[in-house]
């Protein structure tokens, strides 16, 4: 188990964890929660060793493996493949153990150097790591080159891989979801799903975690609290226990005024002093309740644009891309786009990595021209950008002030301001509303965090009062309560927005029309997020399947042994294969059934939930309260048959991918 029993943290003047205690058990799948700053990642720096407790006891058991994301970029020639391998510590462990045997030439050393190699599975590491690289977006082609050759992103990604590689007891996670797009995070909540060690996850995306994690911890002001449920049944637990502990404190004031008034009023006569004096120690005993506080929310909205075009703007034939550098030809990523953008409209925009997603945004935006077809803006169109790296639109050494000077400065002068002032108190007041007050006014943009970045840029967008607004991932930096904001924000907004995000949350609640890019075209998508999930699953199925099928032909076409034909070692896969189907298909069917029956529990418990948070009748309450417990219990014990059947048949799958595996060797 992990514990903190009453534990103090500190980093430097802060105090991170006040008195904080709490239990996580091996195997649970657990959302560390917090606003920015109250000290998610300090707690995983404690787990992690890197810091230590100022006061209390933190405990972890001595033996587990801990594994988690390196937050260094990696600057390494090795091949992509090689750096995920190298993950793999159990691995490197009976690597150096073989190493040492031979040097010494014990021969007994070198037996036990190998056997511990084949438990740490080195048959197959490298087609492991392969399979992580698959899932999280990489292609084949990508497995051999040098890791420094990858953009800050994607050698993010490659840090994930190297990190899920790794065979833990204790996983820890912090923001895993930033840099990835929706089919590969759609993967990696399946991975997590099946992941058998304990999992501590900080993630601000609402439908990650609800789909991930089934406790949640939340971390505000020094105090760490603990929940049972995912993230959306923690908001409904802590918006209860908020609103009874806000009851109870103000009964309690109720009475206190109801003493004090008794005694006041009869402490000076004699007739009645002593119970006066009663109730005045009972005053005194009595435990305060302190007034629940809670952090203020974080609200803004975009003002009503001035004039809405319609349309907004079209794009005839346009081809998005980069130009070309030293003379080379311009690299077209999406051609021919056809397209009007209308007023009012809610576009997301969907799309892999690598697609153009960011390029048809910028070249929209006008950061990019268009390689070939023109975009015809309408007449008073005000856009509004927001860059998926900060950065692009901030510099770095001007503060916030600055910042909103200069743009207010630059409206001036073209004439487009819409009832702005640009008096510099008035700027001032405008970016309080953002959070950006004290010296946080004029502090550099460069040592800000990625949140205040991402809040520093939405302030501008705001002041510029826009009509059309580009959104290219504008979450990435976000805490919940501002993604959520944001969400609001976007939704009471009467101009046209068009988002790319990997926020399903802000997708579902802003947009009402996806167009996908893919393969150099773009297109309107014919149908809602659910069914783009199941479009990501379908093609990573084919994805496989046609790596499947290259490896199948390279099989064929490499020189074999004559005793085994290549028909009749396809003959002989074929035959495992149907030998496998057969043994799966009654766990397979099993498995369907329980998750059917998992399904219609979880709908009758929510169901119990809201029945007994909103009952008034005794009896209906106490039979709502007997029979959730009923179903409680027996969906514990299908979810623990699910995960015993699964892993069955994920048993079985890898025993018929071995003995493929060996075939093709021999």
């Amino acid at each position: 188990m992990i514990t903190l029993r009453d534990v103090t943290l500190r980093r430097g003047a802060k105090v991170v964890l006040d008195g904080a205690s709490v239990t996580l058990h091996p195997g649970e799948k657990v959302g560390l929660v917090g606003r920015n700053g109250a000290g998610k990642s300090s707690l995983f720096a404690l787990w992690l060793g890197d810091l230590h407790e100022d006061g209390g006891e933190a405990t972890l058991p001595r033996h587990w493996r801990i594994s988690h994301v390196a937050q260094d970029m990696p600057e390494t020639a090795e091949p992509a493949t090689d750096f995920v391998v190298a993950g793999d510590t159990r691995l490197l462990e009976a690597r150096a153990q073989l190493a040492a045997a031979d040097a010494s030439g014990d021969g007994e050393a070198i037996a036990l150097a190998h056997t511990a190699l084949a438990d740490a599975g080195a048959h197959d590491a490298r087609a492991r790591a392969q399979a992580l690289m698959l899932g999280l977006g990489f292609a084949p082609a990508d497995w051999e080159r040098p890791v420094n050759g990858f953009s800050g992103g994607w050698r993010m990604r490659l840090q994930l891989a190297r990190a899920l590689m790794c065979p833990s007891d204790l996983l820890l996670l912090d923001e895993p979801t930033n840099h990835l797009d929706l089919d590969a995070l759609v993967w990696l909540e399946s991975w997590l799903q099946r992941y058998e060690g304990t999992l501590v996850v900080i993630s601000h995306d609402r439908e990650f975690l609800d789909a991930v994690t089934r406790v949640t911890l939340h971390l505000d002001q020094g105090r760490l609290t603990r929940y049972g449920g995912n993230y959306s049944r923690f908001e409904e637990m802590r918006a209860e226990q908020i609103e009874q502990q806000q009851a109870a404190y103000a009964r309690q004031q109720e009475r206190i005024a109801h003493l004090q008034r008794f005694i006041d009023r009869f402490r000076a006569k004699a007739t009645k002093a002593r119970q006066a004096q009663s109730r005045l120690k009972a005053l005194a005993r009595m435990e305060r309740l302190a007034p629940v506080l809670t952090s203020a929310d974080f609200q803004f909205e975009f003002a009503n644009p001035d004039a809405l075009p319609n349309p907004m703007l079209t794009l005839h034939d346009v081809s998005a891309g980069y130009p070309g550098a030293d003379g080379q030809a311009p690299r077209a990523v999406v051609h021919g786009i056809r397209r009007s953008v209308l007023p009012g409209q809610r576009i997301g925009i969907l799309g892999a990595n690598g697609q153009g997603k960011s390029t048809v945004v910028k070249t929209i935006a006008g950061v990019l021209p268009p390689l070939a077809g023109r975009i015809v803006p309408g007449k008073g169109l005000r856009i509004g950008y927001f860059a998926q790296q900060e950065l692009d639109i901030l510099r770095a050494d001007d503060n916030p002030l600055q910042h909103l000077v200069r743009i207010a400065r630059e409206a001036e002068a073209a004439g487009t301001l819409i009832g702005q002032s640009t008096r510099e108190q008035d700027l001032r007041t405008f970016l309080g509303s953002f959070q950006f007050s004290g010296d946080a006014v004029t502090q550099p943009v460069g040592t800000m965090s990625g949140g205040e970045k991402a809040r520093l840029v939405l302030a501008l967008l705001v002041w510029q009062r826009p009509n059309l607004l580009l959104l290219d991932e504008p979450t990435n930096h976000l805490d919940l309560t501002t993604r959520e904001a944001l969400g609001m924000a976007l939704n009471a907004f009467e101009g046209t927005v068009m988002l790319v995000s990997h926020d399903r949350a802000l997708l579902r609640a802003v947009c009402d029309e996806f167009w996908l890019v893919s393969d150099g075209q773009l297109a309107p998508f014919q149908g809602d997020l659910d069914d783009y999930q199941r479009h990501l699953l379908d093609v990573a199925r084919q994805r496989r399947e046609a790596l499947s099928h290259r490896t199948d032909a390279r099989e064929t076409a490499a020189p074999r042994s004559p005793s085994v034909t290549p028909q009749e070692r396809r003959r002989q896969q074929a035959q495992r294969r149907q030998q496998l189907a057969e043994r799966l298909r009654p766990h397979r069917r099993e498995c369907d059934a329980l998750e059917a029956r998992m399904h219609t529990l979880q709908a009758e418990q929510s169901a119990l939930h809201e029945r007994l948070a909103h009952g008034t009748d005794r009896i209906d309450i106490a039979e709502a309260g007997r029979r959730l417990k009923a179903v409680e219990a027996e969906l514990a014990e299908v979810e623990e048959r699910w995960l015993a059947v699964a892993e069955t048949i994920e048993a079985l799958e890898r025993e018929a991918a071995q003995a493929d595996a060996d075939a093709t060797q021999a």
